[in-house]
């Protein structure tokens, strides 16, 4: 059987096994492994990504910029087997008059640029975001031999701009807009490509390409399972218990006999015994999609290793926050990128999320030894972030240097999200909102950081789904006025700049003289923007009032 109709046949299977309430299993070779086992081999029957197995032609394609963004031929489709467009390459390519271009421009299917969305003149902003849904809507059970996209059995939502692909993190907050507009159906389609992407790969990769199936991202799964869970009720718990389990399985993967002071994998034992967690990539090279500017920073890091280099800088890719200062030793030169020595905030608080939802959905399951299991694992975790990630005398969250075995210390946006998952003591949410009020409060919404420096998830930027943290976990403790004056600030800047150019994009400047798009990073402002319209949707249900020019939401009518 061909491999494109082996894995249209993996995706039906697993749409019906949904479908009738059951969890396909993984893979017959895993069963009775441990977590990590089970990882390594899902990892290892993957579909290869293309620097792999184009190899040096991959790398000189990258090398000479043969096309404006590094991702372009990463997501080309060769029009024969990889191996054979190597074996030609290297035997052509010392003949006289050869053209690298006309090589690759023959034996690849290269993206094209979608036409740029008109929208119909006079429409609001949410009649806007409402349309865009369609246009950003993708179906792709079904791929071309050697495509580095990975196919899922439903339809879901890209970001748009240069992201052809789902996002893992990025969708949550696409999935609230989403289910704002009364589209429920597509929230289930996308919840259950990510539980088969568990069940396929082991984990939810960054996005359904093959060259993204060595990290995942901020685990939101469980977020989304009780978004669908407040539509469909408790069943939606027990339907994605399995994949809920095996999600929690593979970052905890390689705790099992963990020494203090050591990590492995996405896993770190500190020095008093607390285990938490870091975000961590399988491989040590440059990333597939960003390959030629990981190469040039890995040349500047001096002293380093340059596979300690890409093994961060990958992990920073993983963390969603790609880049931003938070992984530096130097704030302002990212060849000193040490994601992996870092435990993030943020990341430790989607865990608590993931150990409280697994807790539940074992409680609805008729499992009480379960969610008692699960819920002591959530009250350690959140007893551990706590003690270690909380700093007394600034009176706010923030991240833990492992190595170095000290806080960090500056202050991110990061540090709301004990608040956004409930596990912070009232006196503490309390403190932490007058250090945001003092410090990342700006007139176009929440900052990510206080450093200037160039990097896109670093001032002066705000980005779509921090402001949402920020609201809803300030709400959860009563600080109402300043979650209004965030919400109500970023939903501000959205406003303006649709009704100067008509589109939502995915980060804003929030400070400074010129307010609207944001900048910095490796390539330039994207256009759509998933997680920009949910969130938008969101904070126009709260804010609308307090908001100039904002279009309210049409009171429904029974029939």
């Amino acid at each position: 059987m061909p491999e494109r109709h082996y894995k249209g046949l993996r995706v039906a299977v697993f749409a019906i096994a949904l479908a009738l309430g059951t969890s396909p299993l993984l893979p017959a070779s895993a069963a009775g492994q441990t977590a990590s086992q089970a990882t390594v081999n899902l990892q290892a029957s993957a579909p290869l990504p293309p620097d792999q197995t184009l190899g040096p032609l991959f790398n000189d394609v990258q090398l000479a910029k043969l096309f404006p963004d590094q991702k372009t031929f990463a997501d080309a489709i060769p029009r024969q087997a990889p191996e054979q467009i190597l074996a030609d390459y290297l035997q052509q390519k010392q003949q006289p008059g050869f053209s690298l271009k006309k090589f690759t421009e023959s034996r690849f299917i290269l993206p094209q640029e979608a036409e740029p969305y008109i929208p119909p003149a006079g429409q609001t902003l949410r009649q806007h975001i409402d349309g865009l849904w369609q246009v950003l809507s993708r179906k792709t059970d079904r791929v071309e031999p050697h495509d580095s996209l990975l196919p899922l059995p439903n339809s879901y939502v890209v970001p748009g701009g240069r992201f052809r692909e789902v996002y893992y993190w990025d969708s949550y907050f696409t999935m609230l807009g989403l289910a704002e507009s009364g589209n429920w159906q597509q929230v289930r389609n996308m919840t259950d490509n990510f539980a088969y992407q568990i069940s396929q790969y082991g984990h939810i990769p960054n996005g359904n390409r093959s060259y993204y199936l060595s990290r995942s991202q901020p685990p939101f799964f469980s977020f989304m399972v009780s978004l669908l869970a407040t539509h469909e009720g408790d069943e939606a718990l027990k339907r994605y218990q399995a994949p809920l389990k095996k999600e929690y399985d593979y970052w905890m993967a390689g705790s099992n006999g963990l020494a203090k002071n050591t990590a492995r994998h996405r896993v770190v034992r500190l020095s008093d015994g607390s285990l938490l967690n870091r975000y961590w990539d399988e491989r040590d090279t440059p990333r597939t999609e960003s390959w030629l500017e990981d190469i040039t920073t890995a040349r500047q890091a001096a002293g380093r290793a340059a596979a300690d280099v890409y093994r961060d800088l990958r992990a920073g890719a993983a963390s969603g926050w790609d880049f931003s200062s938070r992984w530096l030793r130097d704030p302002h030169d990212l060849s000193s990128i040490r994601t992996t020595a870092i435990i993030p905030v943020d990341l430790n608080a989607l865990l608590y999320h993931l150990e409280r939802t697994l807790a539940r959905a074992s409680t609805v399951a008729g499992q009480p030894a379960e969610a008692g299991r699960y819920s002591q694992l959530a009250d350690g975790r959140m007893t551990a972030v706590n003690r270690l990630l909380w700093n007394d005398q600034q009176g706010y969250y923030t991240d833990f240097d492992w190595q170095l075995d000290k806080q960090t210390a500056p202050v991110t946006a990061a540090t709301l999200f004990p608040l956004y998952v409930q596990m912070a003591p009232r006196e503490r949410a309390v403190r932490t909102g007058e250090t945001v009020r003092r410090l990342l409060l700006k007139e176009g919404g929440l900052s990510t950081t206080t450093v200037h420096n160039g990097q896109q998830w670093d001032a002066p930027n705000g980005w779509a789904p921090l402001q949402w943290v920020a609201v809803e976990g300030l709400g959860h403790y009563g600080q109402d006025a300043l979650a209004q004056a965030i919400g109500s600030r970023f939903l501000t800047s959205v406003q303006a700049l649709y009704e100067a150019e008509h589109k939502l994009v995915e980060k804003y400047a929030v400070e400074g003289e010129q307010l609207g798009g944001g900048g910095g990073g490796e390539y330039a402002l994207q256009d759509g923007f998933g997680w920009t319209n949910g969130v938008t949707l969101m904070l126009m249900d709260k804010y609308c009032a307090v908001v100039a020019g904002c279009q309210a939401k049409e009171a429904e009518t029974a029939d």
